[in-house]
């Protein structure tokens, strides 16, 4: 008789089986866990930047960059235009005030001057005439008055005389008469005279004033002639460096044509560029500040140049104490402005992280600095090397500061 052999419910190739599906839905469950909700991303330390937010003194500046230039720059025009017949320095040479430069030549300019002084040297002698003339007139006048005048003494006392003995009846009445008459025409023409000589001084003093008036303009259209042509020596204006000389033998230059340039050294300045954004943040006075050779030395706005070309607007500024030793012109300086005074804040150090969260959040680490989790962020103001933390911070906060761009959208880390 065949006995029944009861078959096994769990094999060991059954087990196997469902102990795999376990692992393999616990495994799906694990990963599921790990991706849903918060999602996680293991970071190494070493590739991130932590910085602590702490409270200090903030000033909210921008960087700009600037040049070093001499204080002053003076152009050189050529005030007349010519050919240049000679050049007496080299471009980069120190000058001293009314040190010759170059020298055009200009025909046309000098035979004016010719023809001026000549015109001068005529209307000299003109002048020299005219008044030999009235003075000879003057002398003729002056005799005549002095005949006038004997001619009227005599006929006085002829009248005096005759009156007396016409009195006594010694002479007739027509002799009496005729002396009356002679006497009376006698006053007249000294009258006459007078007022000929009076007139004749008053016209000798006018035409003296003309003369003098037409020779005196006559000898400053040549005293400007003369500087024209002086001014063909190009001279420079004050002491400085000669710089920017753009000449060359037998060249022609035209009127009011830039020469060069002189500058002077007696001090810098500095020429920055800034951003048009902030225009209407910049005035003279303003403050701005940068290293050189281990020291801050400090600048202020003293010019601001409102044109915008290709986004960007120029400033002048000037040392605001010393200025350093071994700076020289062309020299580039980058350069803290400040916008706003100091005040006490919470700050965070600057970093790459704000491209990716443009400031509205920011990875915080935990406690045990194992973690860094997001955390919702305010920020105000910055400058070169922080910002201004409003909102979502605390002073010993550590965050991470560097570039998020491996990070994805994880919304946690895990630091290691």
């Amino acid at each position: 008789m065949d006995i029944p052999i009861e078959k096994k419910r769990f094999t060991k190739s059954k087990i196997a089986m469902i102990a795999g599906s376990i692992l393999l839905v616990s495994f799906i469950i694990y990963v599921i866990a790990s991706s849903g909700g918060k999602s996680k991303l293991n970071v190494d330390t070493e590739r991130i930047m932590v910085s602590i937010v702490k409270d200090g003194v903030f000033q909210e500046n921008i960087p700009v960059s600037g040049i070093v230039l001499p204080i002053t720059t003076i152009y050189l025009d050529a005030l007349e235009g010519g050919r240049v017949d000679e050049i007496f320095v080299e471009d980069g040479a120190i000058m001293k005030q009314n040190d010759p430069i170059l020298r055009l030549s200009n025909t046309d300019l000098e035979l004016s001057l010719v023809n001026q002084e000549t015109s001068v040297y005529n209307l000299l002698t003109q002048m020299q005439i005219s008044q030999n003339a009235a003075r000879q007139n003057t002398i003729n006048k002056l005799n005549q008055m002095t005949d006038v005048e004997n001619a009227l003494i005599e006929a006085t006392r002829v009248f005096k005389l005759n009156k007396k003995l016409y009195e006594q009846k010694a002479i007739g009445r027509n002799e009496f008469k005729e002396s009356e008459n002679n006497y009376n025409y006698q006053k007249q023409r000294m009258q006459l005279a007078v007022q000929i000589l009076k007139q004749d001084s008053i016209s000798v003093k006018q035409e003296s004033a003309q003369a003098n008036s037409s020779f005196s303009r006559t000898q400053s259209a040549l005293k400007l002639m003369r500087k024209k042509v002086g001014d063909l020596v190009v001279r420079a204006p004050v002491d400085g460096q000669l710089t920017s000389l753009d000449a060359e033998i037998g060249q022609s230059k035209n009127k009011g044509e830039r020469l060069g340039q002189l500058d002077v050294l007696s001090g810098f300045k500095v020429r920055a560029d800034i951003d048009e954004h902030y225009i209407s943040r910049i005035y003279t006075g303003q403050y701005g500040s940068f290293p050189f050779n281990g020291k801050d030395y400090k600048l202020k706005i003293k010019k601001v140049y409102t044109q915008v070309t290709n986004g960007r607007f120029q400033v002048d500024m000037i040392f605001e104490e010393t200025i350093p030793e071994g700076i020289r012109r062309g020299q580039s300086l980058q350069i803290r402005l400040a916008l706003s005074d100091e005040k006490q804040a919470l700050l965070v150090p600057k970093g790459g992280f704000f491209q990716q969260t443009g400031g509205n959040w920011i990875f915080k680490l935990s406690d045990d600095s194992k973690t860094a989790y997001k955390a919702d962020i305010q920020l105000g103001s910055k400058n070169t090397e922080y910002y201004e933390v409003l909102q979502g911070l605390q002073p010993g906060d550590k965050v991470i500061t560097s570039s998020y761009d491996n990070f994805g959208d994880k919304q946690e880390l895990i630091l290691k």
